[in-house]
């Protein structure tokens, strides 16, 4: 990409020195990093690691987030500080300078190299993690990032892009490997994505598409509707437990959070009565109705008021009031399809139950919930037979699938799981995506294949074309001449 640019509509002068000056300085860093070596990358991740997520750090920033946006939970963003230490051990125990793959079978030898310039834009209920996690990325591939914070929780994105850019210094490299806009806009973050060499778009679906868009190549995400299957053969205990550590944690912000249950009929009460043990407000009719009219608008459009917040906030915006103990509300599902939003996404404490009955039965409604939204990106299963797994992993039009796990903890990656660690999900063509697997340190590298020969491997005419070889339309033909 070329470094000076003309002026993009919608920009003032000053955005636009701005977006002239970060991109000159990342360059002249970009000169540098990619100069060093695997063991001096790896170091300097751990530098930009620790320096945001130590615990005393990342508390500061999380209460710091939490008072710019007025979104999400202290206690449960706590532990995204985890996700950092996840996205490190993943980035530590691969390579990305040189030689990172070799397949001799086949002649092959892999070499990695940066990218380049990375944009990435950084959503309101991230505004921590989201740096961290591609800072770390985005070194460990030797690239330069310049992160779009959203303009809702900027100061903290700037806090922690300036925490990581010190430790850079103290390890004497540039700090310019990091940077963050001041002035940001939709046309600013617009701009600049128009100028990277690769774009990390995490966020709502309209900066998504506008990544897509801007002509540089894009890793986005798709919306979320988190839906669970819970079989008879399920532990309810386990089931129940995790579903409120999935859809409390950061006031059910995340696009992972449990969104609905599809429960078996026969287990159906006794899960509804551990839900609410662990902590759970079944609404009423009444209060079910109120709280469609304050989440959704008459189009069902979903309103930005009711995202991310408590339950007690949510049901005092409905009108009504819940128990000071109470962590989140359940909702008794009245249908799934376009006209019945609370099938759709949700994103804050609420939840909604349905009941099943055969597991056919269960199939057709997690289908039809993806075609209300969410298609490609995740769904799960509580149980223990290994035929209800199977069949949904067949039929899921999803990108990942969490068997007895909370899905907000796991989809991301755990370190119970083998999930890739990221903050990024991809949801493949269902959800618009190029990829469908967890953004994560191979999507930030460029990759030299070196091929040597190797003994032939062709196989006959036979093997390949099987029962319609016909050895007859092989033969030899004679020249037509005229």
């Amino acid at each position: 990409m070329a470094d000076a640019a003309e002026p993009k509509k919608g920009i003032t002068p000053e955005q636009q020195q701005e977006l002239d000056e970060v991109f000159a300085r990342a360059r002249k860093a970009l000169a540098i990093i990619e100069t060093y070596d695997q063991a001096r990358v790896d170091r300097l991740c751990q530098a930009v690691a620790w320096a945001v997520a130590n615990k005393q750090t990342f508390t500061r920033l999380v209460d710091m987030g939490i008072e710019e946006s007025g979104l999400g939970d202290a206690v449960s963003r706590m532990g995204k500080r985890m996700k950092i230490r996840g996205v490190l051990r993943d980035a530590l125990r691969q390579k990305s300078v040189g030689i990172i793959e070799e397949l001799p079978e086949k002649g092959i030898v892999k070499y990695g190299k940066p990218v380049g310039i990375i944009a990435c834009i950084v959503p309101t209920t991230n505004p921590d993690l989201t740096p961290a996690g591609n800072a770390i990325y985005g070194i460990k591939a030797r690239n330069c990032v310049i992160f779009s914070p959203h303009p809702r929780s900027k100061k903290t994105s700037f806090e922690t892009v300036r925490l990581m850019r010190e430790a850079l210094e103290r390890e004497g490299a540039p700090a310019d490997i990091l940077q963050c806009l001041t002035r940001v806009n939709i046309p600013m973050s617009q701009a600049l994505m128009a100028r990277a060499d690769l774009i990390i778009a995490t966020g709502g679906q309209p900066m998504v598409r506008a990544a897509y868009s801007s002509g540089t190549p894009a890793y986005g995400v798709g919306a979320g509707n988190s839906t669970m299957i819970i079989d008879e053969t399920a532990n309810i205990e386990e089931a129940a437990r995790n579903t409120r550590l999935s859809k409390t944690s950061d006031f059910g912000s995340g696009c992972s959070a449990d969104g609905n249950l599809i429960i078996e009929a026969s287990i159906f009460d006794r899960l509804l009565a551990q839900l609410q043990a662990e902590g759970g407000y079944l609404a009423s009719e009444q209060e079910k109705a109120a709280l469609r009219r304050v989440m959704w608008d008459d189009e069902a459009h979903r309103t930005s008021d009711t995202v991310a917040i408590a339950p007690q906030q949510l049901a005092k915006a409905a009108g009504f009031t819940i128990p000071a103990d109470r962590k989140f509300i359940i909702v008794h599902g009245d249908g799934i399809g376009k006209a019945h939003p609370f099938s759709g996404e949700k994103l804050t404490t609420l939840l909604a139950v349905y009941k099943y009955q055969g597991f056919d039965q269960a199939l057709d409604m997690m289908r039809g919930i993806y075609e209300v939204g969410g298609k490609g990106h995740s769904c799960g299963i509580y149980s223990f037979d290994q035929d209800h797994i199977h069949r949904l992993a067949m039929a899921a039009p999803v990108s990942r699938i969490m068997v007895r796990q909370p899905q907000s903890k796991a989809n991301a990656g755990a370190f119970n799981n083998g999930m890739p660690m990221t903050s990024s999900l991809g949801c493949g063509t269902w959800g618009g995506n190029v990829v469908s697997e967890n953004v994560h340190l191979k999507h930030y590298l460029n990759t030299t294949w070196v091929s040597v020969p190797i003994k032939e491997d062709k196989p006959s005419d036979e093997e390949l074309f099987g029962p319609f070889y016909d050895p007859a339309l092989e033969a030899e033909v004679e020249t037509i001449t005229t």
